[in-house]
Protein backbone atom coordinates (compact mmCIF):
# COMPACT_ATOMS: atom_id res chain seq x y z
CA UNK A 1 0.00 0.00 0.00
CA UNK A 2 1.35 3.40 -0.97
CA UNK A 3 0.99 6.54 1.09
CA UNK A 4 1.22 9.81 -0.77
CA UNK A 5 1.16 13.01 1.23
CA UNK A 6 0.14 16.12 -0.69
CA UNK A 7 -0.80 18.42 2.18
CA UNK A 8 1.81 21.22 2.35
CA UNK A 9 1.41 21.57 6.12
CA UNK A 10 2.05 17.85 6.67
CA UNK A 11 5.09 18.01 4.41
CA UNK A 12 6.41 21.02 6.35
CA UNK A 13 5.88 19.17 9.66
CA UNK A 14 7.66 16.11 8.31
CA UNK A 15 10.57 18.27 7.16
CA UNK A 16 10.77 20.01 10.54
CA UNK A 17 10.74 16.70 12.41
CA UNK A 18 13.29 15.27 9.99
CA UNK A 19 15.67 18.13 10.77
CA UNK A 20 15.08 18.07 14.54
CA UNK A 21 15.64 14.35 15.00
CA UNK A 22 18.20 13.89 12.24
CA UNK A 23 16.03 11.50 10.22
CA UNK A 24 17.44 10.52 6.82
CA UNK A 25 14.16 11.06 4.99
CA UNK A 26 10.63 12.33 5.32
CA UNK A 27 9.50 8.72 5.42
CA UNK A 28 11.70 8.05 8.45
CA UNK A 29 10.35 11.18 10.15
CA UNK A 30 6.73 10.19 9.49
CA UNK A 31 7.43 6.63 10.68
CA UNK A 32 8.96 7.94 13.88
CA UNK A 33 6.03 10.28 14.50
CA UNK A 34 3.49 7.51 13.92
CA UNK A 35 5.36 5.05 16.14
CA UNK A 36 5.59 7.62 18.93
CA UNK A 37 1.90 8.49 18.67
CA UNK A 38 0.89 4.82 18.80
CA UNK A 39 3.18 4.24 21.78
CA UNK A 40 1.72 7.28 23.58
CA UNK A 41 -1.82 6.10 22.90
CA UNK A 42 -1.05 2.59 24.17
CA UNK A 43 0.40 3.98 27.40
CA UNK A 44 -2.59 6.17 28.10
CA UNK A 45 -4.51 5.00 31.16
CA UNK A 46 -8.17 4.20 30.68
CA UNK A 47 -10.83 6.28 32.39
CA UNK A 48 -11.47 3.42 34.79
CA UNK A 49 -7.79 3.27 35.78
CA UNK A 50 -7.63 7.04 36.30
CA UNK A 51 -10.78 7.04 38.44
CA UNK A 52 -9.53 4.12 40.54
CA UNK A 53 -6.34 6.06 41.28
CA UNK A 54 -8.36 8.88 42.85
CA UNK A 55 -10.71 6.48 44.61
CA UNK A 56 -7.74 4.81 46.30
CA UNK A 57 -6.31 8.18 47.36
CA UNK A 58 -9.66 9.22 48.86
CA UNK A 59 -10.07 5.86 50.62
CA UNK A 60 -6.62 6.31 52.20
CA UNK A 61 -7.86 9.52 53.85
CA UNK A 62 -10.19 7.42 55.96
CA UNK A 63 -13.79 8.04 56.91
CA UNK A 64 -15.06 11.59 57.26
CA UNK A 65 -15.89 13.23 60.59
CA UNK A 66 -19.54 12.37 61.32
CA UNK A 67 -19.88 15.52 63.46
CA UNK A 68 -18.73 17.87 60.69
CA UNK A 69 -21.48 20.31 59.68
CA UNK A 70 -20.85 21.26 56.08
CA UNK A 71 -23.74 23.74 55.98
CA UNK A 72 -22.44 25.60 59.03
CA UNK A 73 -18.99 25.72 57.46
CA UNK A 74 -20.37 27.17 54.22
CA UNK A 75 -22.57 29.65 56.08
CA UNK A 76 -19.54 30.81 58.05
CA UNK A 77 -17.69 31.43 54.79
CA UNK A 78 -20.56 33.58 53.56
CA UNK A 79 -20.89 35.23 56.98
CA UNK A 80 -24.50 34.16 57.46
Amino acid sequence: MTLSIRDPQVIALANELMQRVGAKSQTDAVRLALENELKRDNEKASLTERVRKYQRAIAELGPGDPTYDHKAHMDEGWEM
